[in-house]
């Protein structure tokens, strides 16, 4: 019965007067219980109270738990616990979408330059520069030694006529001539005195054939030795002659070099081909054409003189890539430039010299100096 009113105090009174109400109660249970059943004192103990002496009575025995009562209003916020230890890493999560770039930096210093890196092979020669422009004048070198003598000069102008030399010895006296046919026989008279010599006749008719006389010695070897001897004079005169022209030619050129019979001049002319070529004929020479190192290094020295290229005589017009002199031979001589000749274009048919002595196939059309050879 006291557990079935204290389960309803519990469900009808609220929470703040449950402690009051369970005293009230706990006290008229009691007091009703002593009126319907008789208490009377247990054996061998001291009679018990019935409370009316207004004294609490003792504590009775602990009832059952309740059922929990609905929740409270939450209480203030209590201060906050201890700092805990630090949990472990958590997985990493997957990566986000890529930002927008941001703004470009302001450039960096300059670093250190590394280390040289491993020479690299050498490159393919490439083609032959252009003519570099004179250098300095260099100082002046030892006197050379004496060179050999020169071909004579041109002959002068012709002298005046000298006074009349002395009358020359008589000459020696011709063969008699032929005796001329006999007059008629007349009588036979006394022998007169011998007259004056007369005045040489007229020239007889030619008697008749007298009987061949015995061989005489042959006359042949003077007359072919004679004969000999006068080709041989003609031929020197001609090679005088030819000389004499030779070096009248090359007189218009100031400037040249020589070596053995030929003579390189040029007189600072900067032609095409054609024309350079035209203009050695008229001088009775050819355009250079070095047969030799000896010839080439003549050339060499004399352009070098003005630091420029100057054309030679040879051409791959015919076939080309074969290089041939004007008369259609096969070079016997040449000092090409490492890589050439190489056509370079496709029109280069001609041939220059550098001032290094070296050559270079050449468009025809470009001007370089004109060197001459006689």
């Amino acid at each position: 019965m006291l557990h079935l009113l204290y389960m309803l105090a519990l469900l009808v009174q609220p929470l703040g007067s449950l402690g009051a109400e369970m005293k009230t109660l706990s006290q008229r249970s009691v007091s009703n219980t002593c009126t319907l059943v008789i208490c009377s004192p247990t054996e061998n103990s001291l009679p018990g109270r019935d409370g009316r002496d207004g004294r609490e009575g003792p504590r009775g025995e602990k009832g059952d738990p309740g059922l929990p009562g609905p929740a409270g209003i939450a209480g203030m916020p209590g201060p906050a616990g201890p700092v805990g230890p630090k949990g472990e890493n958590g997985s990493a999560g997957e990566p986000g979408p890529k930002g927008d770039s941001g703004p470009g930096g302001p450039p960096g210093l300059p670093g250190l330059p590394g280390p040289a890196g491993k020479e690299g092979l050498s490159g393919k020669q490439g083609n032959t520069g252009p003519q570099g422009k004179p250098g300095p004048k260099g100082e002046v070198g030892p006197k050379g030694e004496v060179g050999a003598p020169g071909m004579p000069g041109s002959a002068g102008t012709k002298g005046p006529i000298g006074p009349k030399g002395e009358r020359g010895a008589p000459g020696e006296r011709g063969a008699p001539g032929i005796a001329g046919a006999a007059g008629p026989t007349g009588a036979v008279g006394p022998q007169g005195a011998p007259g004056s010599r007369g005045p040489p006749g007229l020239k007889g008719d030619r008697g008749t054939p007298g009987d061949r006389g015995a061989k005489g010695e042959s006359g042949l070897p003077d007359t072919a030795a004679l004969k000999q001897q006068l080709e041989a004079i003609k031929g020197q005169l001609q090679h005088l002659e030819a000389a004499f022209s030779h070096y009248k030619e090359a007189t218009l050129f100031p400037h040249g070099q020589s070596v053995g019979d030929k003579i390189f001049r040029t007189a600072n002319f900067e032609k095409p081909f054609e024309d350079a070529q035209k203009m050695c004929k008229q001088a009775g020479g050819q355009l250079a054409s070095p047969r030799s190192a000896a010839e080439n290094t003549a050339i060499e020295q004399l352009i070098s003189a003005y630091n420029k290229a100057a054309f030679l005589s040879m051409t791959d017009v015919d076939t080309e890539g074969k290089f041939t002199y004007p008369t259609g031979e096969s070079l016997v001589y040449s000092n090409w430039a490492p890589g050439e000749p190489n056509n370079n274009g496709g029109a280069e048919n001609c041939v220059e010299i550098f001032t290094n002595g070296k050559w270079n196939d050449k468009v025809c059309g470009e001007r370089r100096l004109v060197v001459c050879e006689f």
